[in-house]
């Protein structure tokens, strides 16, 4: 067999449809756009979300401004006041918080916040820390680890 020999399959190739010539052709007099309207005249196209002249969709909803960052970082976040529960001196770690029940899962990252007061020293390591919480937890006498 040569390359000059191989040949596509039957019906395979389907010649171009030439329309408005003549009535013989099977595509003559309306060249298959039917009978008027705007679908039948040439640069009648519709936008996409065109209703037919209802009001679109896109306008009865309320207006969002904004967006959406997707590369923000989210944190299971845990205020200072909360860590009262544990031991004085205790080691803290994610698993920690999580058996007690002080973050839902360790999918995302923790990070302790500042919010109320600690009363006693413990050392904590986790993610992150805020500025008002690493002050709260040293000036108890606790320290802060970052993992």
């Amino acid at each position: 067999m040569k390359q000059s020999e191989i040949r596509p399959p039957r019906g395979a190739r389907h010649r171009r449809k030439r329309v408005g010539r003549g009535t013989g052709s099977g595509h003559g007099a309306y060249s298959g756009r039917g009978i008027k309207g705007q679908k039948a005249r040439s640069g009648g196209k519709t936008h996409p979300g065109f209703e037919g002249g209802q009001l679109p969709l896109i306008k009865r909803l309320p207006q969002r401004r904004g967006f959406t960052n997707v590369l923000k970082k989210k944190y299971s976040i845990v205020n200072v006041a909360r860590l009262n529960i544990f031991p004085p001196g205790a080691e803290l770690t994610p698993q920690e918080l999580l058996k007690t029940g002080l973050i839902k899962s360790l999918k995302h990252p923790v990070k302790i916040l500042g919010g109320g007061d600690i009363k006693h020293s413990l050392s904590i390591r986790v993610e992150e820390f805020s500025a008002a919480a690493q002050k709260k937890i040293t000036a108890a006498g606790g320290e802060i680890k970052k993992i």
